[in-house]
């Protein structure tokens, strides 16, 4: 039976194959494309960028001084960052296969492109990297555990949640004790993740 939820699930898969072809739009307005995983500029665009580029040794003298006492704090953050990418990394080897989850594929998360924009000077795209990392490990670590809560606790909460997992909407209803029990019993033979290999 297709609920109003299912519905409206499926609204949201259509809204975003319109924003992929919306981007795909705007990539040829900027006059860049995709060659087998590549980025390629235009090149007189290449060019342009270039001259864009703020000097490094101008993009320090600049760079507030708030911004430089600061600085080591954010860059400190790689550690735990680190850390947390590593424990994942284990635990996810270790217990998915016991509990017959598919594992998350770590490279679908880091994505690092943003080096081959010429408009960054150098500690830009250190910085742009770092973004990145953190922000791909976050996003990667986030599907790990949603992986694990389909398993081990697929119960919607009472209360609002703010930015769902892609997995929320198909747990039980807090409250619905049956449904509950049935989601155990088809998780015997494994979680079902959608598009996961």
């Amino acid at each position: 039976m297709t609920t109003q939820l299912d519905l409206l699930m499926e609204k949201l898969r259509s809204v975003e194959a319109e924003i992929e072809v919306e981007m795909a739009k705007r990539r040829e307005e900027l006059r860049f494309r995709l060659e087998n995983r590549k980025i390629v500029f235009e090149k007189e665009v290449l060019e342009l960028h270039r001259q864009i580029r703020t000097r490094l040794s101008r993009y320090l003298i600049e760079a507030h001084p708030l911004i430089v006492l600061t600085a080591p704090v954010i860059y400190a953050m790689i550690v735990p960052i680190v850390l947390l990418d590593l424990a994942v990394m284990i635990y996810q080897a270790i217990c998915f296969p016991a509990y017959g989850i598919p594992k998350v594929r770590r490279r679908d998360y880091l994505v690092f492109d943003r080096h081959h924009l010429a408009y960054l000077n150098a500690l830009e795209r250190l910085n742009c990297a770092y973004c990145s990392y953190a922000n791909g490990m976050v996003a990667f670590v986030r599907e790990v555990t949603a992986r694990t809560e389909v398993y081990w606790c697929p119960i919607k909460h009472a209360r609002r949640v703010l930015g769902p997992h892609p997995h929320y909407q198909g747990f039980a209803d807090f409250g619905d004790a049956e449904a509950f029990r049935a989601r155990q019993t088809a998780l015997q033979d494994g979680v079902k993740i959608e598009g996961a290999s």
